[in-house]
């Protein structure tokens, strides 16, 4: 089969990609949003900073155990009829996270809200993978579908400034809502059904293993950070690690596996998913501290700390739309290389910014950032998906949004952490004497602490708390840039085999990627 014989998209297929478009734009809009909704949800709610913690990434972490579980049951039960539940449930829980009047609740809430999206990313994934079967149309739907995240984060500081300026915390979840509705009414009219008819049955016991395999160490991460090597930590750690062990056994016993093991042995989709993992961990606890920062140090309103993030945002848009087109024409390994250079400048100026400093520096250096990760996004989506046969389409999207879900939910565990840790040492040496030791606890608890107790504490003291927050910013962005540059040196060399990505392809090629899809998938309407 030949480019010119090969399946192409007609206008249902664009319209379906729009609509599959629409969960991405509300996981950017999601995440923007309730970065900025921290610091007032923290007035409101009175977190600790390490439920602060886990307001934030319960959602990655859930989300990231049950994308494997998602991926597959969608290829047996049908990736639109997911997608649709998946849809519905994000809606319903956004209001209870919405009007949650306790801290335990609205982390249980985030929680359920990872599940429920969990459903949606591989769904929408291998929907595109099913309905654009040419490379060159499949690679430039894959670099849309990852634009509309950076779409969803360059509107949400916006409008999300802008609902927190007038509303109270929870408007942010009810955004949500609208973008749920149009899903579940377009989806019937644009998307058609895809399942794999020969998935064999659903194991619930490898679902059970891989849950014992990442929700442990991720635990694990969470409390050494915090409170270093101790037993309940170790315990988790080993608990994890037997879990996988015991789970990547099973895959390779079974004829229809929950995650097809045998994927990894392909170089470049192994490569790509590492890039996607390592690159998207200094993202997320960027992205925590650079709104911390904005709001608690530079003490903008949320509107204001919005805008702000807007032009960052649309420098990762401007990415993801450009990196697939260069890759048409520059081999894919040096664009990876390439995008994760520019992060690591980025992470470098962070390393400059100060407390006092204007917020020119921070935003040029997040902008550096963002627009490595439009990069590594789209890209690495690309060689995820395109290096997998169409009907391990499921199996392979559960994965790529698996790494890049855990990625950020352990950037904002791993650095954040970093950076409170920082945050509380240099507070403990500052305290003044005979402080209580409920205000010393708040204020060296957190930044957001420490601004709540300003009114008791000696004139200057809040200064000094914004310093000690500045050197934890500068510690963990080091840390990232250094990670950050290792890996760019890695990828050159790891993935150096990849030519471009898009182009024509030879006609052997050409055949391997597009027939399996007919005859694999069921397709109906």
């Amino acid at each position: 089969m030949s480019t010119s014989t090969a399946r192409r998209a007609g206008p249902r297929e664009w319209g379906g990609l729009a609509v599959l478009s629409l969960p991405t734009v509300l996981l950017g809009l999601d995440v923007t949003v309730l970065y900025l909704a921290l610091p007032s949800l923290a007035e409101d709610l009175h977190p600790s900073a390490t439920q602060e913690l886990w307001i934030m990434d319960a959602y990655g972490f859930l989300i990231a155990g049950f994308l494997i579980t998602m991926g597959t049951l969608g290829d047996r039960i049908g990736r639109r009829k997911l997608l649709m539940i998946g849809a519905a449930a994000f809606g319903v829980v956004s209001v209870v996270a919405a009007y949650s009047d306790s801290v335990n609740v609205l982390i249980a809430a985030r929680g359920a809200l990872g599940i429920a999206g969990a459903t949606l990313m591989p769904s929408t994934l291998a929907l595109i993978s099913n309905m654009f079967a040419d490379p060159r149309q499949r690679s430039l739907a894959i670099g849309v579908w990852a634009t509309s995240f950076a779409l969803g984060m360059a509107l949400g500081p916006v409008v999300g400034g802008a609902m927190l300026d007038r509303f109270w915390w929870g408007s942010a979840f009810l955004l949500a809502v609208p973008v749920a509705i149009v899903l579940l009414v377009a989806a019937p009219l644009l998307i058609p059904e895809y399942r794999a008819p020969r998935s064999g049955r659903f194991d619930l016991l490898s679902v059970a293993l891989s849950l014992v395999a990442i929700l442990p160490v991720i635990y694990a991460v969470k409390r050494v950070a915090v409170d270093g090597f101790q037993a309940p930590t170790i315990g988790a750690t080993v608990i994890g690690l037997t879990g996988a062990v015991l789970f990547v056994r099973r895959q390779g016993r079974l004829a229809s596996p929950l995650l097809d093991v045998r994927l990894f042995a392909n170089r470049t989709f192994s490569a790509a998913l590492s890039v996607l993992l390592v690159g998207l961990v200094g993202v997320g606890g960027a992205m925590l501290l650079i709104t911390q920062q904005l709001q608690l140090v530079a003490e903008l309103p949320p509107i204001e700390a919005g805008l702000w993030m807007g032009p960052p945002a649309l420098m990762m848009l401007v990415a993801a739309i450009g990196s697939p087109l260069v890759a048409r024409r520059v081999p894919a390994g040096i664009v990876v290389a390439t995008a994760l250079g520019l992060a690591t400048l980025g992470y470098v100026l962070l390393t400059q910014v100060t407390a006092t400093s204007g917020v020119a520096l921070l935003v040029a250096g997040f902008g550096l950032v963002y627009l490595g990760l439009g990069s590594i996004a789209s890209l690495g989506t690309d060689l995820v998906v395109g290096a997998a046969p169409p009907e391990k389409a499921g199996s392979a999207s559960a994965m790529s949004e698996t790494v890049q879900e855990l990625g950020l939910a352990l950037g904002v565990a791993t650095l954040g952490s970093l950076a409170t840790a920082v945050y509380r040492a240099r507070v403990d040496d500052q305290l003044p004497a005979g402080t209580p030791s409920e205000v010393a606890d708040t204020a060296g608890d957190s930044l957001a602490g420490a601004s709540s107790t300003a009114d008791r504490m000696p004139a200057g003291w809040l200064d000094q708390a914004k310093e000690a927050a500045t050197s934890g910013l500068h510690v963990a962005m080091l840390v990232a840039a250094v990670s950050t540059l290792v890996l760019a040196f890695l990828s050159a060399v790891v993935l150096r085999h990849v030519g471009t990505i898009g182009a024509d392809e030879p006609e052997g090629d050409v055949a391997d990627a597009t027939e399996p899809a007919g005859q694999e998938a069921e397709q109906g309407v």
